[in-house]
């Protein structure tokens, strides 16, 4: 029988299921998003298209919450992924990231080894924090999303974490809090140090786009815009 999601709660309570409705109360960073884990993912990509372009790059920042309630970077992986069968890859692209795919220390491995990794990372640190879900924060974040999502489809992984339609996305927060949409240009108003020369690593940008999504919570934090816990 299909199951019709009218809005988040519809989808939320399928996903929870009934044991999950008695629980301990909510941890400081379940209450903070609403029982989501934010994890701040990034991807370099072998053209635009999810479906027939590869996933070249993969980086993953998983915060925890300390104290005070303020956002940190607890672990971080990052994976270079081979290209999967018959994928397409742009000229263009390789350009654009510096990628090279015969380098003899590229040293990487399959897309399911990846996501199995890292996804195995981030359902931990739900389990640790009490969060039902993870939602993928990032910079553009529709984009990466689509890429992890198209990848563990592929690879046919069953336990994604990921929010399947919902995503946090830093170039929205950076506009509203510092009037910049562009990574490099949000970081500079934001007052985090970015290297040029090192962006468009999926580990780099994954690493900057964390501390600026970092930076506008914490911030709205310290301005009184979330209650204490």
């Amino acid at each position: 029988m299909t199951q019709e999601f009218t809005g988040y709660d519809d989808y939320e309570n399928a996903e929870a299921g009934p044991e999950k409705t008695k629980s301990k109360p909510a941890s400081p960073m379940a209450q903070r998003f609403r029982g989501y884990l934010p994890v701040v993912v990034d991807v370099e990509t072998g053209g635009f298209n999810s479906a027939t372009d590869a996933l070249l790059e993969i980086a993953a920042v998983i915060p925890g919450m300390d104290e005070r309630g303020l956002l940190y970077a607890e672990h971080s992986l990052f994976f270079r992924v081979e290209p999967f069968e018959g994928a397409n890859i742009e000229p263009a692209a390789l350009e654009f990231t510096g990628i090279k795919l015969d380098h003899p220390l590229r040293m990487a491995v399959s897309e399911e080894h990846a996501l199995l990794e890292i996804f195995k990372s981030i359902r931990k640190s739900m389990k640790s924090a009490g969060c039902k879900r993870a939602i993928l924060v990032g910079h553009n974040s529709h984009f990466d999303l689509g890429f992890v999502q198209a990848a563990a489809e592929r690879c046919k992984i069953k336990r994604n974490p990921f929010h399947p339609f919902s995503s946090f996305d830093t170039a929205t927060l950076a506009g509203l809090a510092y009037g910049q949409t562009v990574l490099a240009k949000a970081c500079e108003a934001a007052g985090i140090e970015f290297d040029s020369r090192e962006a468009h690593s999926a580990r780099y940008d994954t690493e900057k786009t964390a501390e600026l999504f970092f930076d506008i919570v914490n911030r709205w934090k310290s301005m009184g815009g979330w209650n204490d816990f």
